[in-house]
């Protein structure tokens, strides 16, 4: 087993107040702020953070995709449309599952999924 594990992510938001708001609204996430510029993702599970940046992550320009697991996909495509997301690609199957893709208020690309 490596001893060496994926433990955090960063990502960019050139909205963070609106970034934070949108996943606060659809998914319940909460925040820790670290000064203006920087709120720390608690208990979404992987460990991260939101830091401001006019950089977007999207597919499309190379960007590693976040995936999201969902036990209700239909019930959380609903709350990413209340929430404010736009949403890229309407549920999908592909091998494995269902999914949809989804952009927040900074523009990054998102998916959620589900068997």
């Amino acid at each position: 087993m490596a001893s060496e594990k994926i433990n955090y992510i960063e990502i960019p938001a050139s909205n963070l107040e609106g970034t934070k708001q949108f996943f606060a609204d659809a998914f319940g996430w909460t925040f820790e702020d670290y000064g203006p510029d920087y709120a720390a993702i608690i208990d979404a599970g992987l460990d991260g953070g939101f830091f401001r940046s006019e950089l977007v992550a999207h597919t499309a320009t190379g960007s590693a995709l976040v995936v999201l697991r969902s036990v209700d996909l239909e019930a959380s495509l609903e709350k990413v449309q209340q929430a404010g997301g736009d949403i890229l690609q309407p549920i999908f199957s592909f091998p494995g599952g269902r999914r949809f893709h989804f952009t927040d208020p900074s523009g990054n690309e998102y998916a959620v999924w589900s068997d």
